[in-house]
């Protein structure tokens, strides 16, 4: 399969803005940017959103983890990047009153089109992020660009910021990318209520015994209730994901330890959301 061409000119930007990217919201929304379209990063960069029920298209791995907070919080109701600057003639007018270079492409000249990593909504506000990595913030240009954005935010009144890699927590990320694939579990609806019910309860017991590792337990589980190898540490996940199983999520989770400190939701609309009932 051939490449595409990540370059920019008048009519690739026509071209994007009538395929709708950059428009709508939840799970109809298009970012500006898909991950195919930078030949670096395909299909690695896609994640499909618990919240949207879309896949996002992620372009670096600081967006990665960043995503993963967002999707995390239960007070964010929408995740929108790669978000396009609009009308372009505003960024370039922003950038000639603030006597800096607008961004333009390499090889065409041609001048591209800016984006921001991140709306996100939280509860009835939006809020406007950009990711960069600390050391990045050392370079002229790179703060040149982000002045533009920033203006471009303030006309508009919103809640526009910076989160560095020194902000993310890194072991709260790697936790999150460790449950997240749980998410939707098929076996949830396959093995039925009584066994996934009985997973939560023999493993739970087990791992009352605080010299038990996770993975002892729910291999345990696995022998006792006739199910696959690996079965139970996947639900667990599952519980964790959905919050069913509320956890220090600060604290590294490694199966061949134990699991500590575990406490069970109370929240009744798991079992509906699951289909338990």
């Amino acid at each position: 399969m051939a490449k595409r061409k990540y370059e920019w000119d008048a009519k690739k930007i026509e071209r994007y803005i009538k395929q709708g990217r950059g428009q709508k919201e939840g799970e109809n929304y298009k970012p500006w940017l898909l991950a195919q379209d930078v030949p670096s990063i395909g299909r690695d960069g896609q994640r499909e959103g618990w919240k949207t029920g879309r896949d996002h298209h992620l372009l670096s791995d600081l967006e990665s983890d960043y995503f993963y907070l967002l999707e995390w919080s239960s007070t964010v109701t929408d995740i929108r990047e790669q978000f396009p600057l609009l009308p372009i003639e505003e960024t370039v007018s922003i950038a000639e009153g603030l006597g800096v270079k607008h961004p333009n492409d390499n090889k065409t000249q041609e001048i591209v089109v800016m984006t921001t990593d991140f709306i996100i909504n939280v509860d009835s506000k939006e809020l406007v992020r950009t990711l960069k990595y600390a050391k990045d913030l050392e370079d002229a240009h790179t703060i040149e660009k982000l002045e533009i954005e920033r203006e471009y935010w303030r006309r508009r009144n919103i809640d526009w910021g910076i989160v560095t890699d020194k902000e993310i927590p890194e072991i709260f990320c790697e936790n999150v990318k460790w449950v997240r694939k749980e998410y939707h579990n098929p076996d949830v609806s396959e093995l039925g209520s009584f066994i996934v019910e009985s997973i939560e309860k023999i493993v739970y017991q087990l791992i009352q015994d605080e010299t038990t590792p996770l993975s002892i337990a729910t291999s345990h589980t696995d022998d006792r209730l006739g199910l696959e190898p690996g079965t139970s540490l996947a639900m667990i996940r599952h519980f964790i994901a959905r919050k069913r199983w509320i956890v220090n999520m600060n604290e590294k989770i490694v199966p061949s330890l134990p699991l500590k400190g575990v406490s069970i939701s109370t929240n009744s609309d798991y079992k509906k959301v699951e289909g338990y009932q």
